[in-house]
């Protein structure tokens, strides 16, 4: 795909964000996109977002669950960017009119004390690195309209990340078992999902190796300081303005948000 399609594509996908109107599928008009074209318009997308002030504050990992990844016809993960114009803390509201068709996930987040630069990142290396884990939501948000997407279509509008809500209480992880921690996801008092630390590539800091050795080989380090966010615990959940979610994980806490 030449740098011209995917500036245009970038752009589409910016504008799309900006304006809060979806747009049809980038694969429908570019079916030989590949997941390396889509990566690229990724980026494009991004730029347009730190000329605009944002900046990175880390990253996300997408197409984590078996699910999933039969779901899209794909067996890899996917990555994208978190910007600080896209932070909530515990119990803060969003607006749904910042948002255009979103989702809910209830995801493990890593913050991290020092630098990881793959390849060659090993499970040792992520826990040394990880400086707390603490609950999360990712509030996953496409801007292809009525989510048709395949893995070129997400990967392009950076991993379908709207925003996301941290939780308050940072845990060692060494006190924790990310495998078998229980996740239970209430909507409106009313539980809607359950998941666990295992349906994340069997073990989140697998997902947490995968990206640091897929970010080194394109030159890209995670940073101390960064917050990752390690994928779904459980099914995604469709929201709407008034409801209220609350989510807990065994040994990690809990993390809530409502929309507005």
């Amino acid at each position: 795909m030449d740098q011209h399609t995917i500036e245009k594509l970038g752009d589409t996908l910016y504008e799309a964000l900006v304006a809060r109107q979806p747009v049809a599928p980038l694969t429908a008009s570019h079916p030989d996109m590949t997941i390396e074209d889509a990566y690229h318009v990724q980026q494009h997308m991004i730029s347009r977002r730190l000329a605009n002030g944002e900046r990175v504050v880390g990253k996300k990992i997408g197409v984590t669950s078996k699910a999933v990844m039969n779901m899209l016809g794909v067996h890899q993960p996917d990555f994208g960017y978190l910007l600080d114009g896209m932070v909530y803390n515990e119990g803060e509201s969003i607006e749904m009119a910042d948002l255009i068709q979103p989702k809910a996930e209830g995801e493990i987040a890593f913050l991290l004390k020092k630098d990881l630069q793959g390849p060659g990142v090993t499970a040792a290396d992520v826990l040394a690195a990880t400086e707390g884990v603490m609950a999360c939501f990712e509030i996953v948000d496409s801007r292809i309209e009525n989510w048709k997407i395949k893995i070129q279509d997400t990967v392009a509008d950076n991993a379908s990340c709207g925003v996301f809500v941290l939780g308050d209480q940072l845990v060692d992880i060494a006190d924790v078992d990310l495998a078998l921690c229980g996740m239970v996801l209430e909507k409106n008092g009313e539980i809607v999902v359950t998941g666990a630390g295992a349906a994340t590539m069997a073990h989140p800091v697998n997902a947490m190796v995968w990206l640091a050795n897929t970010l080194g080989k394109l030159g890209i380090a995670l940073k101390a300081g960064d917050i990752v966010l390690s994928g779904a615990m459980g099914a995604m959940v469709p929201v709407v303005k008034g409801d209220n979610l609350r989510m807990t994980i065994g040994g990690i806490g809990g993390c809530s948000v409502r929309f507005v």
